[in-house]
C-alpha cells in the first residue's frame, strides 16, 4: 500500500519553504491534515472541497487551483504512485486580487464559515500577494519537488494531462474545419498520407492530420453509432495498408482486433477519440520499427520488445533472452539489419517518446526522464541534447513558440 510518510512529507515542505514558497500541508483522501496546523481545518466544507479539489487535480493531471474565500487562493495536487492516489498536498493561501473580493470580505467570509473574526483577520493580514499565475507557478514546482524526492511515478496523472491535451488538440481542429466549410467527408488519400507519416516516425504530422480526419468525420455525422463504425473502418484501413506495404507487419491484424474491441466499448466522442490516440501510438512503434528491418523474424522481434518494454530498465540481455538468441548474436544481427546497436535503438525509441511528450504535454522535464526509461535525468539531458541538438527545455519551447500555437501557461513570479 502507497503511504505519505512522516519523514517524506517534512523533507519536501522543508524544501518547498527553502524555494521561498508558502508551506504546504498534506492531507489523507478524506482531506484530513496529516502534519502540521491547519487553520482552514475548522471552516463547515472544508473537507468536501478539499476531496472535490484532490478529484479534480486526478482528473486534470496537474494541481487544482481554487478559492478558499473571497480573494484567497490556494492549490491542491494529487499524489500518486503508479496510479495508486496515497493523498494530496494543499498549498500555503495567497491573497489574489481578482473581481470585487477584499480583505474584509475575505475576513467576513472565513467568521461566518467557523473561524473566529480576531483570528480570521490576523489570518487574512498575513497573506502574501500573488498572482493567480504565481500560485500556479507555486504550485508546479511543489508538485514537481514532491516527485523528485518521493521517487514516486505518477503514471495516471501523465496520462490524464495527455488525454486533455489530445482532446484540445481535436477541438482545435474540429475549429479549422469549421473555417473551411466542415462537413465535407474527408478523402481517403489521406489515409495513405497518413501511414507515410506514420513510416517516418513523424508522430506530430500524425496526430494533426489523424485530428483533421477525425474533425471532419464528427462534423459529418456526430451520431455515436456512425462515429465508431468510421474509426473502426479508419483503423482497419491503415492496418491493411501497412501490411501490404509490409507483409511482416501481419501481427498488427490480432492488434487490430484488439483496438477494435476498445473501439467498440468506447464510450462517447471523447473516450472513443482517446482510445484512437493510444491505437495510433502503439501502431506508430510497430509500423516505424518494422520499417527498419523488412526480413529478420528475431530482429523483428527484439524490434516490438523494445517498443513495448522501453520504460523499464532494459539491456542487451533482457533483450536477447526474450527473443531466444544468445547476447552476441543478437547484437550481431541488430547492427547488421540496422546500423545501431541494440542500445541505441532503445535510447533512440526512449528519445523519440521524449519528444511526443514535450510536444504533447506540459510534463515537468524530471518526470519525462523517468517516464521513458531514463533512471538520472542528467543522463537523459546528455542524450536528448546529442540527440536534438539542444536541451529538453529548450526544445520544449522552440516548440511552443510559432505562429498561432499555444505555449504552456506563462510562470509569474510572486
Amino acid at each position: 500500500m502507497v503511504m505519505l510518510s512522516k519523514r517524506l512529507m517534512q523533507g519536501v515542505s522543508r524544501k518547498v519553504m527553502d524555494g521561498g514558497d508558502c508551506w504546504p500541508r498534506f492531507l489523507d483522501l478524506n482531506g484530513v491534515c496529516l502534519l502540521g496546523d491547519d487553520a482552514l481545518g475548522v471552516l463547515r466544507y472544508s473537507a468536501q472541497r478539499r476531496r472535490y479539489a484532490l478529484q479534480e487535480s486526478v482528473d486534470r493531471g496537474a494541481p487544482f487551483l481554487y478559492f478558499v474565500a473571497p480573494s484567497v487562493m490556494s492549490w491542491v495536487v494529487a499524489l500518486e504512485n503508479q496510479r495508486v492516489i496515497a493523498g494530496s498536498m494543499l498549498g500555503g493561501e495567497y491573497y489574489v486580487e481578482e473581481g470585487d473580493g477584499s480583505r474584509e470580505a475575505a475576513v467576513g467570509y472565513l467568521a461566518a464559515q467557523g473561524m473566529g473574526g480576531a483570528v480570521a483577520t490576523r489570518f487574512v493580514e498575513a497573506l502574501p500577494v500573488a498572482t493567480r499565475d504565481g500560485v500556479e507557478a507555486v504550485a508546479g514546482r511543489a508538485a514537481d519537488l514532491f516527485y523528485r524526492e518521493s521517487g514516486w511515478q505518477a503514471d495516471l496523472m501523465a496520462e490524464r494531462r495527455q488525454g486533455l491535451r489530445r482532446q484540445q488538440q481535436l477541438t482545435e481542429a474540429m475549429n479549422e474545419v469549421r473555417m473551411r466549410g466542415g462537413g465535407a467527408l474527408y478523402a481517403f488519400e489521406k489515409e495513405r498520407v497518413l501511414l507515410a507519416c506514420i513510416r517516418a516516425g513523424d508522430r506530430n504530422g500524425a496526430r494533426r492530420l489523424l485530428n483533421e480526419m477525425l474533425a471532419t468525420i464528427y462534423l459529418s455525422s456526430p451520431k455515436p453509432v456512425v462515429l465508431r463504425a468510421r474509426v473502426i473502418e479508419l483503423l482497419s484501413c491503415l492496418t491493411r495498408a501497412a501490411i501490404e506495404d509490409n507483409p511482416m507487419l501481419e501481427p498488427l491484424i490480432e492488434r487490430n482486433h484488439r483496438w477494435t474491441d476498445q473501439l467498440i466499448h468506447a464510450d462517447g466522442f471523447e473516450t472513443l477519440s482517446t482510445a484512437l490516440m493510444k491505437a495510433l501510438d502503439e501502431f506508430i512503434d510497430v509500423v516505424y520499427l518494422h520499417g527498419v528491418n523488412r526480413s529478420n523474424v528475431h530482429v523483428q522481434k527484439a524490434l516490438e520488445y523494445i517498443a513495448q518494454a522501453y520504460r523499464e530498465p532494459i539491456s542487451l540481455a533482457h533483450v536477447a533472452s526474450h527473443v531466444g538468441l544468445s547476447a552476441s548474436r543478437l547484437a550481431h544481427l541488430v547492427k547488421a539489419f540496422t546500423g545501431k546497436t541494440v542500445l541505441e535503438v532503445i535510447r533512440q525509441v526512449r528519445l523519440r517518446r521524449a519528444q511526443e511528450l514535450l510536444d504533447q504535454t506540459s510534463m515537468p522535464c524530471v518526470e519525462i526522464a523517468y517516464e521513458v526509461g531514463f533512471g538520472d535525468q542528467s543522463y537523459f539531458i546528455q542524450h536528448f541534447r546529442r540527440h536534438t541538438g539542444m536541451t529538453p527545455a529548450r526544445y520544449r519551447r522552440r516548440r511552443q513558440v510559432k505562429p498561432g500555437g499555444t505555449g504552456s501557461t506563462p510562470s509569474a513570479a510572486l
